[in-house]
């Protein structure tokens, strides 16, 4: 279903409601424990991930939630999920196809993480933790946190002009342990290009600056709208973004129905006229072992103080809306997540 980009979506008074009697029968019960110590996983700097991260860092700081709060640097999706499991996260930003994965039971340490774009049962290597992850414990959700735009980024003087013209070109697909080191050699596949582009591991900054140098044609890069280092880099380069909406069909055939159509609008990137995209669910994670009060109190910030967790560079859609919230693409809900949203939905 085709999701045109809107202004930030904002709490609907009914929630509002419900979560103040969420809150007012919290009031009298017994203080909630205060973990010393939260950590969330978060992203490369210059994209949302870690931009999100920081935000809610803070803000579980600011309200006592925890002692201290901080956001983690990292790849993206793929680590910041080997972290959660393996407890070196309390949270983890992740898109919605790399959760899905399967993981498997913990691997020896120093095991050698499966390869980008990799089938599912190999990749699921990569979720698991290092011989640390208690058994019985699942990777949960806590809810949907924003939609993900898949850019797919060129030069504005390159002369590509579709991604058909990607056919031998070499392509920046993410760094290792990023979720598009997992979505975009999905769809690469799904395009069955003659003779196949050559993809390498390059993350946000070094692919942006690989663009800029010449030594890549394209680079994929799965985030917000607009990304904050893409606006910069094309405010002194002309880019353009290429349409990926035509492998949605054959993407959620060999995947799942984890991707959606949504429109990055003209201007958002400079000069660059708009075009569809693939959209994924990005989605605040934890270990299902994690205590039922912190994932009702963390809950509730996301309902009750969502102004303060959308990045200010966001033009923001479906972002902490009551309607997104819960919709999770399949990874279940923390047990005292899915409580709580009950008791906020009646």
């Amino acid at each position: 279903m085709a999701r045109p980009l809107s202004r930030r979506t904002v709490l609907t008074s009914g929630l509002i409601l419900g979560s103040a009697g969420l809150l007012m029968s919290s009031a009298a019960c017994t203080p909630e424990p205060k973990p010393e110590k939260l950590t969330v996983a978060g992203g490369e700097s210059g994209g949302f991930y870690l931009e999100f991260a920081t935000l809610l860092a803070g803000l579980l700081q600011r309200e006592g939630v925890a002692e201290t709060a901080e956001p983690l640097v990292t790849g993206g999706s793929l680590e910041n999920i080997r972290r959660v499991m393996s407890g070196e996260a309390t949270f983890a930003v992740a898109l919605a196809d790399t959760a899905a994965l399967p993981a498997p039971g913990p691997t020896a340490p120093g095991a050698t993480p499966a390869a980008p774009g990799a089938n599912p049962a190999a990749t699921g290597a990569t979720l698991a933790a290092a011989g640390a992850t208690p058994a019985g414990t699942s990777l949960v959700a806590l809810g949907k946190v924003y939609e993900n735009y898949v850019h797919c980024i060129v030069r504005a003087d390159s002369g590509i002009g579709t991604f058909a013209d990607l056919a031998g070109k070499v392509v920046g697909v993410g760094e290792a342990g990023s979720g598009t080191s997992l979505t975009a050699p999905r769809i690469i596949a799904s395009a069955v290009l003659e003779p196949a582009p050559q993809q390498v591991n390059l993350g946000l900054n070094q692919g942006l600056s690989a663009l800029r140098g010449g030594s890549i044609d394209a680079l994929f890069w799965s985030g917000g709208v607009p990304t904050a280092a893409i606006a910069a880099t094309a405010s002194v380069l002309g880019v353009r973004l290429l349409d990926l909406s035509l492998h949605i069909a054959a993407l959620r055939t060999e995947h799942g129905d984890y991707y959606d159509r949504v429109l990055i609008p003209a201007g958002t990137y400079g000069d660059a006229p708009a075009i569809w995209t693939v959209g994924v669910a990005n989605l605040l994670l934890c270990r299902s072992d994690l205590p039922d009060s912190l994932a009702r109190r963390t809950v509730r910030l996301l309902v009750e103080r969502a102004q303060d967790l959308i990045p200010t560079s966001s033009t923001g859609v479906q972002f902490l809306s009551p309607e997104t919230l819960i919709n999770t693409a399949g990874v279940p809900l923390h047990p005292a997540a899915a409580a709580a949203y009950r008791s906020l939905h009646g």
